[in-house]
């Protein structure tokens, strides 16, 4: 299974007023890994998009153990959870740079969809393929 880390610094627009990480922002940091994910497999969103193919997020989950706060440096490892159908899970763990705690985990759930129909379609082998 292909597994990505990246580094994401944390920017002052990303806290509340305590000075962590709003709980929703995660998932745009979710969002970040995952495009990180599919870059480092060499199939980018815009050649998914080039090729007629969505993959918008039809289901999300956070778990929320501890808080990052502004400017922490945040590892956040993203990897394909599930692959079934017409649905893809890619999950993601979120840490403070070098240390074990884990701060957040959770997966996004998304479904392949076609730009010429709108309708969910088995996603391109290649893809998978690529992901797995």
């Amino acid at each position: 299974m292909k597994k990505v880390t990246m580094e994401y610094r944390v920017p002052y627009a990303d806290t509340d007023q305590m000075g962590v990480v709003y709980y929703g922002n995660y998932l745009a940091i979710f969002e970040r890994a995952r495009n990180e994910l599919m870059r480092a497999c060499g199939y980018t969103y815009r050649e998914c998009e080039a090729e007629g193919w969505m993959l918008p997020v039809i289901h999300a989950e956070v778990d929320y153990r501890s808080p990052a706060r502004y400017d922490d440096l945040l590892e956040v490892t993203a990897f394909v959870q599930d692959a079934k159908g017409v649905r893809l899970e890619i999950a993601c763990e979120v840490r403070r740079k070098g240390e074990e705690t884990l701060l957040v985990k959770g997966f996004t759930r998304h479904c392949f969809v076609s730009t010429k129909t709108f309708r969910p379609t088995p996603p391109p082998a290649r893809l998978l393929e690529v992901l797995s």
